[in-house]
């Protein structure tokens, strides 16, 4: 998808023909083509992902929670922007849809563009085995 850019004078003008200011494929505008929802189908209550927590704990619950669709990949595909918010469903929404051609590829993008939350994100087991040596001061420790 290419960088559309108007300026004021230019957006008026479309806006007096009715344009649609590339707005207009909406097929083009899909990450996934031919996305079939289930008959029934409820959007689930997703925790937001805002880009500063561990991302490979985000992708566990979102899994979780599309359990029962877990065969359809486009379905995964799709919704992942609801459990996205802020700077992660940006760069969501400048994902090339030629890059991501499954589940696994927008999982391989999402774990790669947050790495580094994975590097810095201590586990509950971290923290728990976490103890103030002797030697230590309070502020070493924390």
């Amino acid at each position: 998808m290419g960088k559309i850019s108007f300026s004021c004078s230019e957006g008026l003008r479309v806006i007096e023909r009715g344009g649609s200011f590339g707005f207009g494929d909406t097929i083009g505008l899909c990450l996934v083509s031919d996305v079939v929802i289930p008959p029934k189908f409820k959007v689930h209550d997703f925790e937001k992902y805002k880009g500063v927590s561990c991302p490979k704990n985000h992708l566990t619950m979102y899994c979780r929670k599309m359990a029962t669709h877990a065969s359809n990949e486009k379905l995964l595909v799709h919704f992942f922007q609801d459990c996205l918010a802020g700077n992660a469903l940006c760069w969501y929404m400048h994902l090339e849809p030629t890059r991501i051609r499954s589940w696994k590829d927008l999982v391989d993008a999402f774990l790669k563009q947050y790495k580094y939350n994975i590097d810095m994100a201590s586990d509950r087991l971290e923290l728990q085995n976490m103890s103030k040596k002797r030697v230590e001061t309070f502020g070493e420790y924390a």
